[in-house]
């Protein structure tokens, strides 16, 4: 029997805010509990650290070298901006079961398709950040009489040009009923309780997409100064000095000004981003409230995950980028199915586009038309089952063009930067990526059988990202004519 499907997606969030996943400090007491009563895997990773790419690879089940949207439109850089026509979707595939479809919230699949061309009930909200001058979040703040959006105390660094920089955190002058978190919540609700009294008993899909905590971290001071930034240890990376490193981060560095804001600052902003946490976890809760209520909570599955992560002073980082690194690629992944064991935990590599197949699985449809992605239905029944033991991504460029392929492992991640230096991290003993062990002699061995892993499975994917890699590097043997023409193929005399 297809099984009713609530799916919650963060936006930047790093894995390490939420007590599920060890932090004792965070207040996320609604996906903690999602955990316990579910399965949490520990190595869920998304195929791109950037919206666009990832969102798109949500819908479509594709690595985004397949489906060609590899650029957020506000910073595009000449690739596609919206889905070919005829794209496969994970949603289509569900209306045809008879699914109702639902989303409310961040989209950043397309600039001209919205979510409504793909099936789904909900109001069109563009943009990467809460678009606060959307008519229907006006119009819900006059009907409840709430104040409108109004911020101070902005936070900025220097540009290296020096003006000022992006934005980064503000006072918000609402109160909790009144912030878009909360706005999305209730849309949720509303949607919910309409497909809960469906006379005909259609089973659904709902998806509320927060646009945080993605930064700037705009919130009510009551979250703004939750957290105690004196008591907050920075991250161990911050002491990252870029050396043997692609220099483009340093560059990304500097454009996120880190390095003109006070050591204060930087504890102020990862106490700004905990609150930003706690909040959108509040605002999931009255989501789960609200199905435990109508009865359709108990016999549903429910997702909880994250389009990227966020470095926040990570590698004197904010925001993402050209860096592969854990604080951005590793994502949170819970998953809660009816009839499978609560409380798992679940060390195997997995990525966002296994919570596509995953959810075809659940509604009695073909996982595979996934084509990059696996259910995860044996791993949360709790099966001992084959698995991959390494897992890619790729990014494409967000400002400017910049290719890079990954391939991690259990242990070890290999980073192809075709115009800089490669990377190569022991995750083990260097958890925090500051050395780059690429040209170590002792890692030779396993830099080279890494390169050789990600050739293979990029070849045999058709990712062309495998040609550059065909001449550099120590991939083993060919089988194919690597020039890619006939004129090699007469005998030589």
């Amino acid at each position: 029997m297809p099984t009713n499907v609530l799916f919650f997606l963060t936006d930047q969030h790093r894995t390490d805010t939420l007590g599920c996943y060890g932090n004792t400090t965070v207040q996320t007491p609604n996906l903690d509990a999602l955990a316990a009563s579910g399965t949490t895997f520990d190595r869920c990773y998304t195929p791109s650290a950037i919206c666009t790419p990832a969102r798109a690879s949500l819908l479509t089940g594709e690595a985004p070298f397949r489906h060609k949207l590899l650029a957020n439109y506000e910073r595009n850089v000449g690739y596609i901006e919206d889905l070919p026509e005829n794209q496969y979707t994970v949603s289509g595939d569900l209306a045809a079961a008879g699914y109702r479809l639902g989303l409310v919230g961040k989209w950043h699949v397309g600039t001209h398709r919205t979510a409504a061309d793909y099936g789904f009930d909900g109001p069109a909200l563009p943009g990467w950040h809460n678009p606060v001058d959307h008519p229907d979040y006006l119009r819900y703040l006059e009907e409840r009489n709430l104040p409108p959006y109004r911020i101070s105390d902005e936070v900025r660094g220097t540009f290296p040009n020096g003006e000022p920089g992006n934005l980064l955190a503000a006072t918000l002058h609402q109160p909790l009923e009144a912030t878009f978190e909360h706005y999305l919540a209730d849309r949720s609700i509303e949607l919910l309780q309409r497909y809960a009294a469906d006379p005909q008993g259609r089973p659904f899909y709902l998806a509320t997409h927060f646009f945080g905590p993605h930064l700037p971290y705009v919130l009510p001071r009551e979250y703004l100064e939750m957290y105690d930034p004196d008591s907050i240890e920075l991250p161990a990376s911050i002491a990252e000095t870029f050396e043997g490193k692609p220099p483009v981060q340093r560059n990304y560095s500097a454009h996120w000004t880190f390095d003109t804001l006070t050591e204060q600052t930087s504890r102020e902003l990862i106490a700004a981003y905990w609150g930003y946490v706690t909040l959108v976890d509040s605002q999931i809760g009255r989501v789960l409230d609200a199905a435990r209520d109508l009865g359709v909570l108990e016999d549903a599955a429910v997702f909880f995950s994250a389009d990227h992560g966020e470095f926040t002073g990570a590698h004197r980082l904010h925001d993402k980028g050209p860096a592969m690194y854990e604080d951005i690629y590793r994502i949170p992944g819970i998953v809660k199915a009816p009839g499978t064991p609560a409380g798992q935990r679940s060390e195997k590599l997995v990525h966002l586009i296994d919570m596509s197949a995953t959810v075809l699985d659940l509604a009695d449809l073909d996982p595979t038309a996934v084509v990059d992605g696996t259910s995860l239905m044996p791993l949360l029944r709790g099966e001992q089952t084959t698995w991959s033991e390494d897992l890619l991504a790729e990014f494409h460029g967000h400002h400017f063009p910049y290719p890079q392929r990954m391939l991690v492992t259990d242990r070890y991640k290999v980073v192809v930067n075709p115009d800089s230096v490669n990377e190569l991290y022991d995750l083990q003993t260097d958890p925090h990526e500051l050395r780059n062990g690429y040209d170590d002699p002792a890692l030779r061995e396993i830099r080279d059988d890494l390169l050789g892993r990600l050739y293979r499975q990029l070849r045999e994917r058709g990712d062309n990202f495998y040609h550059w890699m065909t001449s550099m590097y120590p991939v083993g043997d060919k089988d194919y004519d690597t020039s890619l023409s006939s004129f090699e193929e007469g005998s030589q005399l």
